[in-house]
């Protein structure tokens, strides 16, 4: 998936659309994005507003920590300074929270999959002849 941010005062700048491949070689930074506006704090929350609508799969990218950075009152107050990253912070502040629901439905495609597994080597070892013990079919791993 993308889906770029658009709008008055938003600017992406970038090389490829939806479906392309990036290969290997390519620059880290795929596209960047820029917003204006007529103050700093309208600015930050049209930059906040499109990193929300930015849509990209398949890539790692640093829209959580630049949401993070955005947010965050010392970078919105102008109160900060080279060292912001070091004082405030956190790595784990972007891990995503799973929500029940995708804890519910990894749960069933696991399952789902160790089943499935567990029945194609029940069927091939049927068939070759092979006697295999129920203790070692059954097992969870």
């Amino acid at each position: 998936t993308y889906k770029r941010p658009q709008g008055h005062g938003i600017r992406v700048d970038d090389g490829f659309e939806q479906g392309m491949a990036i290969p290997f070689y390519y620059d880290p930074m795929i596209a960047k994005m820029i917003c204006h506006d007529e103050t700093r704090e309208r600015a930050i929350e049209k930059m906040i507003r499109a990193i929300e609508e930015y849509e990209i799969t398949g890539v790692e990218t640093t829209l959580g920590f630049c949401h993070f950075v955005m947010k965050h009152e010392a970078f919105r107050s102008g109160n900060f300074s080279t060292k912001f990253v070091e004082q405030y912070f956190k790595p784990e502040v972007l891990k995503p929270e799973s929500s029940a629901e995708e804890e519910m439905i990894a749960s069933a495609l696991a399952t789902h999959l160790l089943t499935s597994s567990k029945q194609i080597q029940m069927s091939t070892s049927e068939h070759v002849g092979i006697a295999v013990s129920k203790w070692k079919t059954n097992r969870l791993a």
